[in-house]
């Protein structure tokens, strides 16, 4: 069995001055980030390593994460930046077969896209939202449509 972390990034500031891909987290993104860990922490949901888009504030988002769970520092794939659909399903069926548990920190729409496609249901994923994917296969590239079963959904409550 493997298992799918779907995690969108912090809220981040909208301020002129920065590129997109350096914007950095708003202190209640960071706030966001260090609830929704100890929600994982918890609930012991702790995938074995994370893989995240090397934007600042995806990073940043999983760096929180790592921490809490005393995980190593995230892994960057710049694919997942900008990813369509079809780019991150071929990220998630790269994944080693030796790991059964990966949380991916990413974008939306991308997110969204990606979970309805995996799962078939219809998931809103508003800034640091986690889905638990869980498929009955034991290769990440057997991974694709409607083989996913979503076991956890949370979000911060103030939205």
């Amino acid at each position: 069995m493997k298992k799918l972390l779907l995690i969108r990034h912090a809220r981040a500031t909208h301020d002129l001055g920065y590129e997109d891909f350096e914007r950095p987290l708003k202190k209640s993104g960071i706030q966001d980030s260090e609830i929704m860990a100890e929600r994982l922490l918890s609930g012991k949901i702790v995938p074995q390593y994370l893989i995240a888009s090397p934007a600042l504030r995806t990073l940043s988002t999983a760096n929180i994460f790592a921490q809490f769970l005393s995980l190593a520092k995230p892994q960057e794939d710049i694919r997942i930046y900008e990813a369509s659909r079809l780019t991150l399903l071929d990220v998630i069926n790269g994944f080693d077969d030796k790991d059964d548990f990966v949380g991916l920190v990413g974008h939306n729409p991308t997110m969204e896209q990606i979970s309805h496609y995996l799962t078939g249901q219809l998931l809103d994923f508003p800034t640091c939202a986690i889905a638990l994917i869980e498929f009955e296969l034991d290769n990440w590239a057997m991974i694709s449509a409607g083989t996913g079963t979503v076991k956890w959904y949370s979000f911060p409550k103030e939205y």
